[in-house]
């Protein structure tokens, strides 16, 4: 178990000191952002705290199946009261349609999270981008909090962790990711999660799947891939947005490509873009010139200009940074 810094000791006295605590996950929830908060909501409430779950935009339907997703409520636009707020998995509070003037001055906020692109919004900040998923450290604050785990925390982090490294299949991957899975397999049915996280995809992901590959380009010497979805294509699929997830990684799967991106517009005429690189080309950089960031090898921004102005802009950051060629 890593070192406990002064904050991360912070963090959990004030937990432990806090009565009602609401916690949110980032919009466009994925299996690390649902499955953290889900695993800390039912770790605080074996604690007896009055404890809430938000996201912005719910939970997909392919992570209806954890324990305790029911739990989650959608934002309303009104601010939940709660002496404490524990964000997970959010690298701005943007992510979560929140500012700091939305809340009481007294309200301990506390930032749990794992990307390279955090900036250290909360009142008590755990940020650690070696993490390979943000169920890592929630798992660190059960045991920090003196916990057991059980069946629900365990079906949730391993979601959290299983989901982040694509299956323990990305470069993020690392000795802990495994020793915690080892763990966590005491207690649950690993198959049954990963047939429900993989192998259970709705015929409307297919459909938007053979849009998206219908748009496929390859262009800088091969190493780029794009792919495109327009809104009309999610209307014609009958497909809700959260069904894009994992979509922009057939891109960057391609012999040769290092880096694949989905540029998808939204309801509301945002348009969306997901970096994806295999190897070497940090994304965090090249989403970080578009407002955007996450991870060295993940990442992602949205723009309010139009679909083709937004690959274009991209297309030519990303060109640039291949031009540049590979940094050890």
């Amino acid at each position: 178990m890593s070192r406990m810094t002064d904050d991360r000791i912070k963090i959990v006295r004030a937990l432990r000191e806090a009565s009602k605590i609401a916690l949110f996950s980032h919009g466009s929830p994925d299996g690390d952002g649902i499955g953290s908060m889900l695993a800390a909501g039912a770790a605080l409430t074996k604690m007896h705290k009055e404890v809430s779950l938000y996201n912005s935009d719910g939970v997909p339907p392919n992570l209806a199946f954890l324990p305790d997703a029911h739990r989650v409520q959608r934002m309303d636009g009104s601010i939940p009261p709660a002496d404490t707020f524990l964000l997970l998995d959010c690298a701005e509070l943007a992510r979560v349609n929140l500012q700091a003037s939305d809340w009481p001055s007294e309200t301990v906020v506390i930032n749990i999270d794992h990307h390279i692109s955090n900036n250290s919004f909360g009142d008590l900040n755990w940020v650690d981008a070696q993490a390979a998923a943000t169920g890592e450290l929630v798992y660190q604050l059960i045991r920090d909090l003196g916990l057991q785990l059980d069946e629900v925390m365990a079906t949730n982090l391993y979601t959290a962790v299983v989901t982040d490294t694509g299956g323990f299949l990305y470069s993020n991957t690392t000795p802990q990711s495994h020793y915690l899975a080892a763990e966590l397999m005491e207690l649950i049915d690993v198959a049954d999660i990963n047939t429900q996280l993989f192998a259970q995809q709705p015929l409307a992901y297919i459909k938007l799947l053979q849009k998206a590959l219908s748009s496929l380009e390859i262009m800088a010497n091969h190493q780029l891939a794009v792919m495109t979805l327009r809104w009309q294509d999610f209307l014609d699929c009958g497909a809700e947005e959260s069904l894009s997830e994992g979509i922009v990684n057939y891109a960057r799967d391609i012999a040769g490509v290092e880096v694949g991106i989905l540029v998808r517009e939204t309801q509301n005429g945002e348009v969306k873009i997901g970096f994806r690189a295999k190897s070497w080309l940090n994304v965090n950089e090249v989403a970080a010139q578009l407002r955007g960031g996450g991870h060295k090898r993940a990442a992602g921004c949205a723009l309010d200009v139009t679909l083709p102005e937004a690959r274009a802009m991209a297309v030519s950051l990303l060109r640039e940074a291949l031009d540049v060629g590979r940094v050890y």
